[in-house]
């Protein structure tokens, strides 16, 4: 079952919770002139989402699909939705474009640079380059700049089935989440480089007042605190796996 929130105007999360994994898997959709998809979700679970999506607008309008990094649960439903919405464009790094994506996707992507900006209509989504953050070389976030959205990727990863939004600090979570991975087949998941703190400074930097989080509640309110104390639970949880 697809769970449908909106977090935000025009920002919906649809949200299919694993009871296997007790993980949410969050997909993001922005309802505006050019509608924009963040995380097109693994390939079994494109039905439901894509149902979910038709519950807001017609997906065979999406004209983006977005994610961070090349990874099943950002990806895997990709050329499902560009079958489905013949105007829609794959929309990530530029390095994952080049190393990856064209030869996956059934359409070329546009490959983002640092500063470039994706605009949908009303909104407009400047991309961050984060290599490594949260994991592949290929790893970048969009920050849309009017209602101040960054979309967080595996960035304060939860488990369970938890609420779709709070104002709660998510530090705490976060930190048990990683350590429950450390103790299994997911150890170091997320690397900690030289860069993540200068990486998570400048994220903070933006002023987000909703952070978009994959997996696990998504937050609203003032986060920059969280963002910098986010690099600590990192370098934590990498070093002590």
């Amino acid at each position: 079952m697809v769970v449908v929130s909106e977090i935000a105007p025009d920002l919906f999360r649809l949200s299919i919770h694993v009871p296997e994994f007790d993980l949410q898997f969050n997909h993001f959709l922005v309802r505006d002139a050019e509608p924009l998809l963040f995380h097109a979700g693994l390939k079994g679970m494109f039905p439901a989402l894509r149902d979910a999506v038709a519950s807001l607008i017609d997906p065979t309008q999406l004209r983006h699909i977005a994610w961070s990094h090349f990874e099943a649960d950002e990806i895997g439903g990709l050329n499902h939705w560009l079958e489905l919405a013949p105007l829609a464009q794959p929309v990530c790094t530029l390095v994952g474009k080049l190393v990856s994506v064209d030869d996956f996707a059934l359409r070329p992507a546009r490959g983002m640079a640092a500063g470039d900006v994706l605009s949908t209509g009303r909104y407009h989504f400047r991309f961050h380059r984060t290599p490594h953050l949260p994991h592949g070389w290929d790893a970048g976030l969009l920050f849309e700049e009017s209602r101040r959205t960054l979309f967080c990727s595996d960035l304060f990863h939860q488990f369970g089935d938890v609420a779709d939004v709070t104002s709660s600090d998510l530090i705490g979570p976060a930190r048990q989440a990683m350590q429950q991975m450390q103790s299994g087949p997911l150890a170091d998941t997320m690397p900690y480089t030289s860069r993540s703190a200068g990486l998570l400074q400048g994220l903070a930097a933006l002023q987000p007042q909703t952070l978009a989080v994959m997996h696990g509640s998504s937050f609203t309110g003032s986060s920059e605190q969280m963002l910098i104390d986010l690099a600590g639970v990192i370098e934590e949880g990498f070093e002590g796996g």
